[in-house]
């Protein structure tokens, strides 16, 4: 069956009105029912009562009795019904008026965040836990947009610095072949290759970082041994560290319990991790991986340290360093690496802390994974 067109009235109607006349409809069922119900017992029982009298009643006395009995009892019901209606219809009407208020400001609020207004927000109207969720999630939604369009505005602003020394670097070189200053020979080609191949990791990496915070992350995850994890990614870097002098080092405990990743992303972090204390950790240094067991929210976790001998950093800048586009002045990274790090554990519900005592102090790098 097709529903019927409820009418331009009746959809135009607001909820307060709503809500009333459906208040309305039960008031004037609950009264209906009370007069039905009277009048059709009422006179039954009363003809009973009278029968219990003793001498009975002549035949004129009684229909006496009766007509009255019947006028006091439609006066008194007609009374009755009329005043509780309009005492109702007014509650009603002012409790109708009560609920539609916050869902009112709820649309409104809404309808100044889809226009722009981030700074919108839903008081909570202490009228249930429905409504204070209502409100709770209309704000949630509020916060996300605003902290999205924050990140959007840094990002598009870190994004132009970033990209202006790979493309000034590619248009001068271009340009001085184009003019004649430099030959286009070996060189010439590794400089702009090089700064191409920038170009697509900086890409790369700030499409990993766009899809991490917006909880859009692909991932994998199967059971993987920490174990293999850490053997993996220590081999896939001792030959970078053997070449720049700095010593390698890797242990992982026995009771280790197995965790469920994507082991390809767990790599990158991993791989992130130990170059960022390779660029830190002057030749003779040291660099340790170590895993053991733990715990993450009161839930048994596996924990993978990553410690080196470096330069360290201020502890206060700790959570500074997990921010895009945040390095050292001389470091040759994106700035991207730890944030991206961060980003892949969160989305295996884990987390990544970075510590320090100070600079030349060395650092510590906490990947801390919940078990199955």
């Amino acid at each position: 069956m097709t529903p019927q067109d409820p009418g331009p009235n009746l959809a135009g109607m607001g909820l307060a009105r709503r809500l009333w006349l459906n208040n309305l409809l039960v008031i004037v069922a609950g009264a209906g029912t009370v007069l039905t119900t009277a009048l059709l017992t009422a006179p039954t029982v009363f003809q009973l009562h009278l029968q219990g009298v003793d001498p009975i009643p002549d035949q004129e006395v009684l229909e006496h009795f009766a007509r009255a009995f019947d006028q006091a009892l439609l006066v008194a019901l007609g009374a009755g019904i009329l005043i509780a209606g309009i005492t109702s219809g007014t509650i009603s009407w002012l409790v109708a008026r009560r609920l539609a208020a916050p869902v009112a400001d709820a649309a409104d609020a809404t309808g100044a965040l889809a226009d722009g207004n981030l700074q919108a927000r839903v008081a909570d109207p202490r009228m249930g836990p429905e409504f204070a969720k209502l409100a709770r999630s209309v704000n949630a939604l509020a916060d996300r947009l605003q902290a999205t369009e924050v990140t959007r505005r840094e990002l598009t602003a870190d994004l132009a610095h970033q990209l202006r020394t790979p493309i000034s670097s590619i248009r001068a070189t271009v340009e001085a072949v184009r003019e004649g200053v430099l030959p286009t020979d070996e060189e010439t080609l590794e400089t702009l290759a090089y700064q191409s191949n920038r170009l697509s990791h900086l890409v790369d990496d700030l499409e990993v970082v766009s899809r991490a915070g917006e909880r859009q992350l692909l991932l994998s995850p199967e059971p993987v041994s920490v174990a293999e994890l850490v053997e993996s990614a220590v081999a896939a870097n001792r030959e970078s560290y053997r070449a720049a002098g700095v010593r390698l080092t890797a242990s992982v405990a026995n009771t280790i319990p197995v965790i469920t990743v994507d082991p390809n992303r767990m790599q990158e972090v991993l791989g992130n991790l130990l170059d960022n204390a390779h660029r830190h950790t002057p030749p003779g240094g040291t660099v340790a991986v170590a895993a053991r067991p733990g715990v993450h929210r009161g839930k048994p976790a596996a924990v993978i340290e990553v410690s080196d001998s470096g330069i360290g950093f201020p502890a206060e800048d700790a959570e500074r360093l997990f921010r895009r586009f945040e390095k050292a002045t001389d470091s040759p990274g994106s700035g991207l690496g730890l944030a991206i790090a961060r980003a892949i554990v969160e989305a295996h519900h884990g987390a990544l802390t970075g510590h320090s005592n100070g600079p030349g102090q060395g650092a510590r790098f906490i990947v801390t994974i919940p078990a199955d």
